[in-house]
């Protein structure tokens, strides 16, 4: 049992957190962040080791179905999360891109929502 204790920690310690994040456009510009997202965000996401796991728009209008992005992303661990946000947020690319698609005005309405999550013991997805 020891063993059994032992190699499950040594699993988690080498698996991967998972971010949670929500974003609440202004009004008009959750087609433009999804454009963004589709077009460039994603890509860098991937050159600064954040692996994308799942993109949604709820469905129902008083949960945000004209407003609302939320997506789920892989870090190997809480700590290269901060890293790989840190040099996302420095990325020339991503600069460009971010002032671009905000010429007409800001996309988000607030900061971005983040929570992070370990998978339960009983999740598909480690």
């Amino acid at each position: 049992m020891l063993l059994f204790g032992l190699f499950a920690g040594f699993a988690m310690a080498q698996g991967r957190v998972f971010e949670l994040r929500t974003y609440t456009c202004n009004e008009g510009k959750l087609e433009t962040l999804k454009t963004r997202f589709r077009d460039h965000t994603i890509r860098i996401f991937q050159r600064h080791g954040m692996e994308s796991i799942g993109y949604w728009i709820p469905q129902d209008a008083d949960k945000g179905s004209k407003t609302t992005l939320i997506y789920i992303i892989a870090h190997t661990s809480r700590e290269q999360a901060a890293k790989n946000w840190a040099s996302f947020r420095d990325d020339p690319e991503w600069k460009k891109v971010a002032a671009e698609s905000e010429a007409n005005g800001k996309i988000l309405a607030k900061p971005p929502e983040s929570v992070f999550m370990d998978p339960a013991d009983f999740s598909k997805i480690k």
